[in-house]
């Protein structure tokens, strides 16, 4: 049985109306109708008030619903880090492209944009990093069966962790040769 038609069946037996269901539980009328038709599902503060309220225990209230609760948590989690993506992604592309120009022209100021610019960029760049751990996802094909909302079967699982120590061997030294190569740039540009 689905949360809402449980959250139904309890509020109806206690021949209870949305508003007062909502006043005992502390949340709107509207709240409870949207609970009531799948529009959005309780947090756990509202689910454990409930579950007291009606006298039962929290897995008889959700009982059901909880396979339903776990796939919108893993698509907030798929939607949340591709927006930490593009956000990392874009601020790379200005970083990469504007900290020359910002140093030519402006000289210490455009030094500190750029810095700051940097900082920021690394700020998105560790949260897209600290939600690749959480979900054990490293490699690239890792990261597109967690966007597209799969998981990888055990030997591949087992394939990717293995490429990851010399993934980021690889990183490093690239990551080394655009140092190099842009050190080099601001050098010639400023000599």
């Amino acid at each position: 049985m689905e949360l809402s038609k449980q959250i139904k069946k309890y509020r109806g037996s206690m021949e209870l109306s949305q508003e007062k269901l909502g006043e005992k539980i502390y949340v709107t009328r509207q709240t409870i109708s949207n609970w009531e038709n799948d529009k959005s599902y309780p947090e756990i503060h509202s689910l454990l008030l409930m579950s007291t309220f009606f006298g039962v225990t929290l897995d008889e209230l959700i009982k059901g619903a909880l396979e339903i609760m776990k796939e919108e948590i893993k698509t907030e989690d798929i939607k949340k880090f591709g927006q930490l993506s593009n956000v990392f992604g874009v601020l790379m592309i200005v970083c990469v492209v504007s900290i020359a120009p910002l140093i030519i022209y402006w000289k210490v100021y455009g030094a500190i944009i750029a810095a700051v610019l940097f900082a920021v960029t690394m700020y998105f760049a560790l949260k897209v990093e600290k939600y690749k751990k959480a979900n054990n996802i490293q490699t690239y094909k890792e990261i597109l069966a967690f966007m597209n909302g799969e998981k990888l079967d055990e030997i591949n699982q087992n394939r990717e962790e293995g490429k990851r120590p010399y993934q980021k061997i690889m990183l490093a030294v690239a990551f080394g040769v655009i140092g190099l190569l842009a050190g080099m740039f601001f050098i010639w540009i400023l000599g």
